[in-house]
C-alpha cells in the first residue's frame, strides 16, 4: 500500500521518532488476511457505548478495498452504511468483491460481517492520477495553530479544576480522559462552562493520528483519516441541544467521504464540522479535513440516528 506521491511536506510540524509507529497502523488498521479478499479485525479503542466505533469499521473496510487494487490508484470516495450495531467482543470479518476494475476508475464493495450477518457495507472508488486545469476550492477557515492551543487532556483538566462543575459532569469528564484514544485533538475555541449551553452546531479541532505514519503510504493516511473522521462528527449536531435534551440513542446511519489531495494523518489536519439540519430523530453533519498549508483535503459527510428525552432542570455547574 505504497506510493512514490507524497502530500506537501510544508503542511505541518516534524515527524515524531520513528519507534513511537502510529498504533493505528500496527494494530487497529492492520487486517489479518484470511483468504483471498477476505480479512480479519480486532479492535482497540472501544467508546463508552459499549458498541464498535464507526471509524474504526469504516477504516478498516478501506484497508481491506485498498488491498484489492493496483498500486497506481488511490481512493477517491467512499459510501458507506452502518446496518446493525457492531459486538466489540468478536473479531470483524471484512469481504471484499471487486466489483469493477477499469482503465481510470475502479470500484470495490465491502461487507463487514459479524455473527455470519451484515454490519456495515461499503462501497469505494478508486482512480489513476489524471491531472486538469480544472481546479479549484473554497478557502480554509482562520484559526490558531495547534501550537498556540490545549490538547484534549489539557481542556479537561482545565474543566475538572472548576471548584463550581457539577459532579456528574466531572464523572463524565474524568471518563472522557481515562480513555485510550489513538488520536490527538485540539479544539479550536473550546467553550467555557458558562456558555456551553449557546452553542452553535458547529465546531473545529486540529486532529492527527498519535504516533509516526510516514510520508509514502498514501493509501494508509487515506485509512487513518477514515477512522478519524467519525469521531466527535455526530455530536456537532448535538452543540445546540445537549443542555435541553439527554442523549438517550446515537448512531450513525451512514458515511460518505471524498478524497482531494494527499496529506498526512499524521501531521496536524484542521477538522471544520458543520450541521445543517436535524429532525425526525436524525441529523446531517458534514466536514472538511484541512492541510495545514491551506489545501482542502478530504471531505465527509453523515447522517445518523438521534433520540433524546428532556433533560431535567438543574444548575448546569
Amino acid at each position: 500500500m505504497t506510493s512514490p506521491q507524497a502530500p506537501e511536506d510544508g503542511q505541518g510540524s516534524g515527524d515524531p521518532p520513528g519507534d513511537l509507529r502510529s498504533v493505528l497502523v500496527t494494530s487497529v488498521l492492520n487486517l489479518e488476511p484470511l483468504d483471498e479478499d477476505l480479512f480479519r479485525g480486532r479492535h482497540y479503542w472501544i467508546p463508552t457505548t459499549r458498541r464498535l466505533f464507526g471509524g474504526q469499521i469504516v477504516g478498516q473496510a478501506l484497508v481491506a478495498a485498498a488491498k484489492s487494487v493496483s498500486e497506481d490508484v488511490h481512493v477517491h470516495s467512499l459510501h458507506c452504511y452502518f446496518v446493525r450495531a457492531g459486538d466489540p467482543n468478536v473479531p470483524v470479518l471484512y469481504q471484499v468483491e471487486r466489483t469493477r476494475t477499469g482503465t481510470s476508475f475502479s470500484v470495490r464493495s465491502v461487507k463487514a460481517v459479524q455473527h455470519g450477518k451484515p454490519i456495515f457495507i461499503c462501497q469505494a472508488s478508486f482512480q489513476q492520477a489524471q491531472p486538469s486545469p480544472v481546479q479549484h476550492q473554497c478557502s480554509m477557515p482562520t484559526v490558531p495553530p495547534p501550537e498556540e492551543l490545549l490538547d484534549h487532556e489539557a481542556l479537561i483538566a482545565q474543566y475538572l479544576r472548576d471548584p463550581n462543575l457539577h459532579e456528574k459532569y466531572r464523572v463524565g469528564l474524568n471518563r472522557i480522559a481515562a480513555q485510550e484514544v489513538p488520536i490527538e485533538i485540539k479544539m479550536v475555541n473550546p467553550p467555557t462552562l458558562n456558555k456551553l449551553q449557546n452553542r452553535e452546531p458547529n465546531q473545529m479541532f486540529w486532529v492527527r493520528a498519535r504516533g509516526h505514519i510516514g510520508e509514502g503510504d498514501i493509501k494508509m493516511h487515506c485509512c487513518v483519516a477514515a477512522y478519524i473522521s467519525d469521531y466527535a462528527f455526530l455530536g456537532t449536531a448535538l452543540l445546540p441541544h445537549h443542555y435541553q435534551h439527554q442523549v438517550r440513542f446515537m448512531a450513525s446511519l451512514d458515511h460518505s467521504m471524498w478524497f482531494h489531495a494527499p496529506f498526512r494523518a499524521d501531521h496536524w489536519m484542521l477538522y471544520e464540522c458543520k450541521s445543517p439540519w436535524a429532525g425526525g430523530s436524525r441529523a446531517l453533519v458534514h466536514g472538511q479535513l484541512w492541510r495545514r498549508d491551506g489545501v482542502l483535503a478530504v471531505s465527509c459527510s453523515q447522517e445518523g440516528v438521534i433520540r433524546v428525552k428532556p433533560r431535567v432542570s438543574e444548575s448546569k455547574l
